[in-house]
């Protein structure tokens, strides 16, 4: 069947796709959560304040349907999420439980839902022009037939099958999953599939420790706790061109969470804002210097500050010439083999680590 998620944006847009329904707020009850439910609508104002983009430049998410959630998912667990004790349950927002399950569609799981379908949208979007960001998605704990750790949507899962399904020539995908928390949804969903290779980089002594799923990881990078930037960065560095090298994907799938700050109270990790800055700048420059696309999803991330680094990331990107040229190359595709030519030539020696 044909979806509305793959309608072709307005001409002259950025690949950055988003919506004001992706932020949760109802009396207050988001607040019981780690995890800042407006991140999402910030990270859009900061880029907005720095005149990176405005509204109308944007790729308006749309909401999944039932018929789009069911590429991947069971219609035994989509009924499961009738119930508002189970959301309660995957969000960890206890009082959700003892809320009237209409008011949970819409105050909790709509924008779940909306941001999964920016996901989706994203995909095709990232092999139409070479890299997109959707600046939320990234629901990693979610496979087709259970939720967990504030996801209750399996969106990495449902964007790769889509791509499989739906657009020619895309047969192969690499998760890079860079959340401090193991990504076990996906790597649940994509047990048996050599069609999808998975880099999994994350805090070894927390959630969701699932054994089973991460014999799905082809590259597994299990950190220490309070691992610091110079360390970090090597091994992004040496795995996500690893990856890269042992198997050639068609798109490539990055989970950026920032829940690997200092002072993270889930990660457990000590990532600096420039450290975050800089590992995403080392997974672009190697999906776009070997002509990959790149989608790129925001996940995990539990700090108030978390929302100017994911700004201040996109913007890096934007000014080093990862994202192509703006709109015209928005508008008109991949940037030119030259300039990714001229962008991979920055040697990893002048990084500076530090």
């Amino acid at each position: 069947h044909r979806t509305e998620l793959y309608d072709p944006p307005p001409p002259g847009c950025w690949p950055i796709v988003y919506s004001p329904d992706y932020n949760i707020t109802f009396m207050g009850l988001e607040k019981l959560h780690p995890f800042d439910a407006g991140k999402w609508g910030k990270v859009i104002n900061f880029l907005k304040e720095e005149k990176l983009i405005a509204d109308d430049l944007i790729v308006q998410a749309r909401e999944a349907t039932d018929e789009d959630l069911l590429v991947v998912h069971t219609r035994r667990y989509l009924n499961k999420l009738k119930w508002s004790f189970v959301v309660a349950t995957i969000t960890e927002i206890p009082p959700v439980a003892f809320l009237p399950n209409f008011v949970v569609q819409r105050k909790v799981l709509k924008p779940l839902r909306t941001q999964t379908g920016g996901t989706i949208m994203a995909g095709k979007l990232a092999v139409d022009r070479g890299w997109a960001i959707n600046v939320g998605g990234g629901f990693h704990h979610c496979s087709s037939d259970k939720g967990g750790g504030f996801c209750a949507y399996a969106d990495i899962t449902l964007a790769i099958k889509f791509l499989f399904e739906r657009v020619q020539g895309v047969s192969r995908a690499t998760i890079i999953d860079l959340d401090a928390h193991q990504g076990n949804g996906h790597e649940r969903d994509f047990m048996d599939d050599p069609r999808v290779y998975i880099m999994d980089a994350y805090n070894r002594y927390i959630y969701p420790g699932d054994g089973f799923a991460k014999r799905a990881i082809k590259r597994k990078v299990e950190l220490e706790w309070g691992t610091e930037d110079t360390e970090y960065l090597q091994k992004v560095h040496t795995h996500v061109e690893g990856a890269l090298n042992e198997f050639k994907p068609d798109i490539v799938v990055y989970n950026a969470g920032t829940d690997i700050l200092d002072g993270d109270p889930l990660g457990g990790l000590a990532i600096s804002p420039q450290g975050i800055v800089k590992r995403d700048e080392l997974v672009f420059r190697a999906a776009r210097s070997r002509g990959v696309p790149v989608l790129m999803v925001t996940s995990g991330g539990y700090q108030k500050r978390t929302a100017r680094i994911i700004a201040d990331s996109i913007l890096n990107l934007h000014s080093l010439g990862l994202l192509g040229t703006g709109q015209a190359a928005c508008a008109l595709g991949s940037p030119s083999l030259d300039q990714m030519v001229r962008d991979s030539a920055k040697d990893f020696s002048n990084l500076s680590l530090q």
